[in-house]
């Protein structure tokens, strides 16, 4: 099972991201485990400055954007 990380602190952008997210998940069917890291402390422990990112098993993978339902399927094939 994949697990993807949403960074941000609930503003629209993380939202709307979370929502591609889930998104990408169902189109592709894959069996994954999406969860919201909303804690400052958290997210910079990523090395992150800027929201929303996303994380795929733990690796950063995009930051500072919200990625198309099409952008964050590719980035789980």
């Amino acid at each position: 099972m994949k697990k993807i990380q949403i960074l941000g602190t609930g503003c629209p952008k993380c939202k709307k991201f979370v929502q591609h997210a889930e998104e990408a998940v169902k189109e592709l069917g894959l069996d994954a485990e999406i969860e919201k890291v909303t804690q400052i402390n958290d997210i910079m422990k990523f090395g992150v400055m800027m929201t929303p990112a996303l994380a795929v098993d733990g690796a950063v993978k995009s930051v500072g954007k919200v990625l198309s339902v099409e952008e964050i399927k590719g980035l789980l094939k």
